[in-house]
């Protein structure tokens, strides 16, 4: 599976970034051509449900994600939610760590293991830099509010 790391130091207080980063029904306005389907009641925890739907017109594909782990930031500690795709499509894990930031602010740890069904794996460093670009410009997004 193609690794995805992204590394982004922001003003914002680990609490505030958190709550961008995790207002899951934001995160399709970032992807071009996504929209975010809530499928599970708030708040999220653990076994919240959500598929991103990528595509136009008839021509879609899903990526379907269920929460694994949720431990928001708390005081000096990091938050950490696991993110696990199920989808015929799209299958792996993506994980967003937010840390207070070592000069204040926080730092945001974005890491996603995807793959692709029926890429050959000769592809992978093609996804994965596709992904850095793609969900990099998204960290940046939903972390200035746009």
């Amino acid at each position: 599976m193609p690794a995805i790391r992204i590394v982004h130091r922001t003003p914002l207080s680990p609490s505030r970034a958190w709550h961008r980063l995790t207002a899951w029904e934001r995160h399709g306005a970032q992807v071009p051509l996504t929209r975010t389907i809530i499928e599970t009641a708030g708040p999220t925890r653990v076994g919240t449900r959500f598929t991103a739907r990528t595509g136009v017109g008839s021509i879609t594909f899903d990526d379907p994600m269920e929460v694994a782990v949720w431990q928001p930031p708390e005081g000096a500690s990091p938050g950490l939610v696991r993110l696990v795709k199920q989808g015929r499509a799209v299958t792996g894990w993506a994980e967003i760590e937010v840390r207070p930031g070592p000069a204040g602010g926080s730092e945001v740890h974005w890491r996603e293991e995807i793959r692709l069904r029926g890429l050959p794996r000769a592809l992978d460093p093609v996804v994965a830099a596709v992904g850095r670009r793609l969900f990099g410009r998204a960290v940046d997004r939903l972390l200035s509010g746009a």
